[in-house]
């Protein structure tokens, strides 16, 4: 991936600075959750995040930043801004105003809108503070246990996918997925399935973004849209659930398949038009 000279304002990096609290997790159920959640990108964690987990008083003490950390804050930020731009340009296109989230980068834990965080999360988009959370060692876990092609731009694809969500809460998606999910109206299966069509849907908008930033930018290189594929498909459901318990059940799909994810990606790159992300006519027939 190819680095443009530009960085964004909206990082803060909590890094270094001690844990701002550690996550004890109470009981047997909430070591589960925590352990399944780790497989997954996006969403809102606000639910489980409040379901029976405390925080520690314990700090860590305050350390400097490696070089290579310093670097990571560096693409981080360069990232970031071309999201702003990217989205900028589309929604003022659409008659709309951008407003662009927060990005966090932490270690271990931190405090978020949607309650404590932890490393064990992966990235994640809080709607309740519009700020995207990163603690990059989910990367290494995403290329030693799922086997992934982790690049910088598979990096970059991670992070459009969460400000993805972001653009959701925005159009007011999120808001309308919560309202079903709080009708009680619906079954779980049926709310998977609404799970799965938004986050294919932020993949989707992943696509959209690179395709539009390298139209701007010349920001890809090659071998960039491959690796952003391979870990789109790593955290397929099927992928994550033939891992973890030897087999597949479909019902139980909350991100989608690797084969929809890696669909809804290519179909934002190719198209590079966000009116075409309609995943919920696409699966919900």
């Amino acid at each position: 991936m190819r680095w443009t000279n530009d960085r964004s304002d909206n990082v803060d990096d909590r890094r270094g600075f001690g844990s701002g609290g550690g996550m004890l997790v109470g009981g047997g159920l909430g070591t589960l959750i925590i352990a399944a959640i780790i497989f997954f990108l996006g969403g809102d964690p606000s639910a489980i995040l409040s379901s029976g987990m405390g925080s520690s008083t314990q700090q860590t003490e305050q350390r400097d930043l490696t070089p290579d950390e310093l670097k990571v804050r560096e693409f981080v930020q360069m990232v970031t801004y071309e999201t702003e731009q990217t989205w900028g340009e589309i929604f003022k296109e659409n008659g709309m105003q951008y407003r662009a989230p927060k990005v966090v980068l932490f270690e271990n834990a931190t405090q978020s809108g949607c309650g404590a965080a932890q490393a064990a999360m992966g990235p994640f988009y809080c709607p309740a503070d519009q700020t995207v959370y990163m603690d990059m060692s989910f990367f290494q876990e995403l290329q030693q246990r799922f086997g992934a092609q982790v690049t910088e731009f598979s990096i970059a694809y991670v992070m459009a996918h969460e400000i993805g969500h972001h653009v959701q809460t925005l159009l007011g998606t999120t808001q309308k997925v919560d309202q079903l999910r709080n009708s009680g109206r619906y079954s779980e299966s049926d709310m998977n399935r609404v799970s799965v069509a938004t986050e294919l849907q932020a993949d989707f908008y992943a696509g959209v973004w690179a395709k539009q930033t390298d139209n701007r930018e010349k920001i890809l290189e090659p071998g960039d849209i491959e690796s952003a594929i391979s870990a789109a498909e790593a955290v397929g459901d099927d992928n994550i659930q033939k891992r973890s318990q030897g087999y597949v059940n479909q019902e139980g799909f909350t991100h989608g398949s690797s084969a929809q994810r890696k669909e809804w990606f290519m179909k934002g790159y190719n198209t590079g038009d966000i009116r075409q992300g309609d995943t919920f006519n696409a699966l919900l027939k």
